[in-house]
């Protein structure tokens, strides 16, 4: 496999004539992290940053570029960029022309060897090239990749939701991709009642955790009047989880079983344990 260094030459540029890809990935939140930081002091220490970034350069008008714009795009290196202008250091970058589907593909594929994106950063990367038209379907999107279409499906549901419900978490790194589903069906069902949730939440939030964040938006933690708060419970099998038995908004027993923990041949066996269940509590 050949080096950065043998694809295309290196240059040191200065990091205010390089501009992030407008598929850009990372939250301004990921640049608050510990880890950012911590990445900062490693290229402050080492004089610069080790490993390239990867840029190309901006399209020209009239045979020279815009004055007034930085002269390359990023392909891929967001946060070793970001440390750089920080740090007011050259950035050590490679060149290479490449198109809009190459540079997205490289940045995406990078990004996934090196620190997953949050789920609200991957969804927000594949929201906007199909928005803008790199590829025709979810599908495609996937296949090119090389990634499976139900992880695409679900980052793009997130990134898709209203700016209010992702507001009402402290940060939009803190929103999970098993979460696609039950955000999803709360604004399909009661999207008036999720986002006046969603706004009372951003107000009076303090200190509660994402999860706890989650059960409010959908409903769980505001049971509905003259109606008993419904204690979650799981349901483990061999010290794991195999099923949770939680509520919906309007206060229906609703039981979600981990992948793998129901086989089709003993679900007849659980509707008929259902069945005596509820004969016994009549």
């Amino acid at each position: 496999v050949k080096s950065l260094e043998e694809e295309a030459p290196l240059r040191k540029l200065d990091p205010s004539i390089v501009r992030p890809s407008k598929w850009a990935n990372r939250h301004d939140a990921s640049f608050l992290t510990a880890d950012f930081q911590e990445l900062k002091a490693d290229i402050a220490a080492a004089g610069g940053n080790v490993q390239p970034i990867k840029v190309r350069p901006v399209a020209v008008l009239n045979g020279s570029t815009l004055p007034d714009e930085p002269a390359f795009e990023l392909i891929f290196g967001h946060r070793r960029h970001r440390a750089c202008v920080e740090l007011g250091i050259p950035v050590l970058a490679a060149i290479e022309e490449a198109s809009d589907v190459s540079l997205f593909e490289q940045m995406e594929r990078e990004n996934r060897g090196r620190k997953n994106l949050s789920a609200w950063e991957q969804g927000t990367m594949y929201r906007r090239a199909l928005d803008d038209g790199l590829y025709s379907s979810l599908r495609r999107l996937a296949e090119g990749l090389g990634v499976d279409v139900s992880l695409v499906s679900k980052s793009v549901s997130l990134a898709r939701l209203p700016d209010a419900v992702v507001a009402a978490f402290r940060s939009p790194l803190d929103i999970q991709f098993r979460w696609a589903a039950p955000l999803m069906e709360a604004m399909q069902k009661d999207p008036e009642g999720t986002l006046a949730r969603a706004h009372a939440i951003a107000a009076t939030r303090d200190d509660l955790g994402a999860a706890t964040i989650l059960s409010k938006l959908v409903g769980l933690a505001e049971p509905s009047p003259g109606r008993a708060a419904f204690q979650a419970l799981t349901i483990s099998k061999a010290g794991k989880v195999a099923a949770r038995l939680t509520a919906d908004a309007k206060g229906r027993a609703v039981v979600c079983f981990e992948p793998g923990a129901l086989p089709e041949s003993k679900r007849k066996a659980l509707v008929k344990v259902i069945e005596d269940f509820l004969k016994g509590s009549s």
